[in-house]
């Protein structure tokens, strides 16, 4: 699961192009506070808002998606614009 900037879209896409993975489901307007970043509540105060994109893939790809995002974080953007978190899947429906 990646949060990050809505402005970020075409870079996680991106991303997931590099580590091989064609199928996502994105979730636009998350609202939320970081402990790295301003709050993205989109509000006149806090305009900003977050993307949600979820990734179910192989571990392999998995590791490579997250390797790019790390790339990311160490990039311009900082810290503040995208996380991603990473667990295991036990079951999915056919």
């Amino acid at each position: 699961m990646i949060f990050h900037n809505a402005a970020m879209d075409g870079r996680i896409n991106e991303a997931m192009t590099d580590a091989g993975i064609e199928h996502y489901s994105r979730f636009v307007d998350t609202l939320g506070k970081g402990q790295q970043s301003e709050p993205h509540l989109n509000t006149e105060v806090w305009p900003e808002v977050n993307n949600t994109t979820m990734v179910i893939a192989d571990d392999d790809r998995a590791k490579a998606l997250m390797d790019v995002i790390r790339q990311l974080r160490s990039g311009p953007l900082g810290k503040g614009g995208v996380k991603a978190f990473m667990w295991h899947i036990e079951d999915v429906t056919e």
